[in-house]
């Protein structure tokens, strides 16, 4: 008789469930990185300012912070299989809303996808704590992975479906939900496989514990500082490259470069600090590579743009992969890596999603992008302070 794990699934039922899970990861990050490259499109089609649209980038940020702080609140009562499937068909209607009008339903849409990625943002990192947990680093490593995939070929789509498939911005954006709803058909049957157990503590219980923790603040800090370098970078890249010179379809080709590298750090990164019991080492590491790469980016005489892109790219996927992977690390059961995943990822997200509206504003201001630039270098000083002490084997 085939041996079960301690969730009552043989390897068979793992292996389904390891699938769903990455479709559904594959799903949180188009819809955010198809933005970017056609903001010059959308401008001259509804004529509002960059930082006007860098709102299209702050507003799931948003949703991510408010939403991620009570996600708890939906798996103690639907349970983490239900709330995904809920999440799934929400982002498939964000999706479809953004594309079909003009300011209104662009914004709406935005919110609502926006609400649907925060969910999956929260409860996949606890489920890889509830059903791999000694497979941390590897699913953790597939799991970022694939969502940097996901996020490369729609910024790199994006431009291409516009002027070779001459599907206009609206329709650009509009076909990511035909994944979304493949994800969707192939998450369905996984409900059944994920066994829902009583609560050991109410919501507001979990809080005042979390809140009070010196390392969850820390973790919250990192984690937000991470995400507001990757979301300017997600946001305004092809607006930078193309103030430089180059073309808005390039531009947006090199925002695919730099999700493309971020794949590669994404899966090596999280089992490089996997393996370790004390990821300071890989935190130190990352940050200085990433400062090299930003002073780089801001002379453009040094040339090799390329270069400096996919290194920044690499990086920032690289702390994507291992912020989620300490989330996990320092849980001590799946309950509690849920409500960690949604505090840490609700403070981490409010501070991200002033990431784009300032880099925005800062241009809007200076007429200089090389000032939002220096903006991400001290972001990574301060990464680099909150690492060090999440970096130490411990729990929550």
């Amino acid at each position: 008789m085939e041996k079960l794990d301690e969730n009552g699934l043989n390897k068979a039922s793992r292996t389904l469930l390891l699938i769903g899970v990455l479709f559904v990861a594959i799903n949180l990050r188009p819809a955010l990185s198809g933005i970017g490259p056609l903001i010059e499109f959308i401008q001259q089609d509804i004529a509002i300012s960059e930082t006007l649209l860098g709102l299209l980038t702050t507003l799931p940020l948003l949703a991510f912070g408010v939403i991620s702080t009570i996600t708890p609140l939906f798996t103690k009562r639907f349970g983490i299989g239900n709330t995904l499937t809920g999440a799934l068909i929400l982002l498939t209607s964000g999706i479809l809303i953004r594309s079909i009008g003009g300011i209104f339903s662009l914004y709406l849409g935005t919110i609502l996808l926006g609400i649907a990625i925060a969910f999956g943002n929260v409860l996949i990192p606890a489920l890889i704590k509830r059903n791999f947990p000694h497979k941390a680093g590897i699913v953790t490593s597939l799991y970022s992975g694939i969502m940097s995939f996901g996020a490369a070929i729609a910024a790199g789509l994006s431009v291409p479906l516009v002027v070779e498939l001459n599907l206009g911005w609206r329709g650009s954006l509009a076909i990511w939900a035909v994944l979304a709803i493949i994800a969707l058909i192939i998450w369905i049957p996984n409900i059944k496989r994920i066994n829902r157990t009583p609560p050991r503590r109410s919501f507001k219980e979990a809080m005042k514990k979390l809140s009070g923790s010196l390392l969850v603040w820390k973790l919250a800090l990192y984690m937000g500082l991470q995400s507001l370098a990757f979301y300017v970078v997600l946001a305004w890249l092809p607006a930078i490259l193309i103030d430089r010179g180059i073309d808005a379809s390039y531009a947006g080709w090199m925002l695919s470069l730099s999700q493309a590298t971020g794949i590669i750090g994404a899966i090596l990164i999280p089992i490089w600090a996997g393996a370790r019991k004390d990821q300071r080492l890989v935190i130190v590491s990352l940050i200085i590579v990433e400062v090299l790469a930003l002073i780089a980016l801001m002379i453009p005489q040094l040339g090799l743009m390329e270069l400096w892109v996919g290194i920044i790219g690499l990086v920032l996927g690289g702390s994507f992969g291992l912020a989620l992977l300490l989330i996990v690390l320092r849980s001590s059961d799946a309950e509690t890596a849920t409500e960690l995943s949604g505090i840490v990822q609700s403070i981490g997200y409010f501070i991200a999603a002033t990431g784009p509206f300032l880099a925005g504003l800062i241009f809007d201001l200076t007429e200089v992008w090389n000032y939002s630039l220096l903006l991400l270098i001290l972001v990574a000083v301060l990464k680099l302070i909150m690492g060090v002490g999440v970096g130490k084997d411990q729990k929550v």
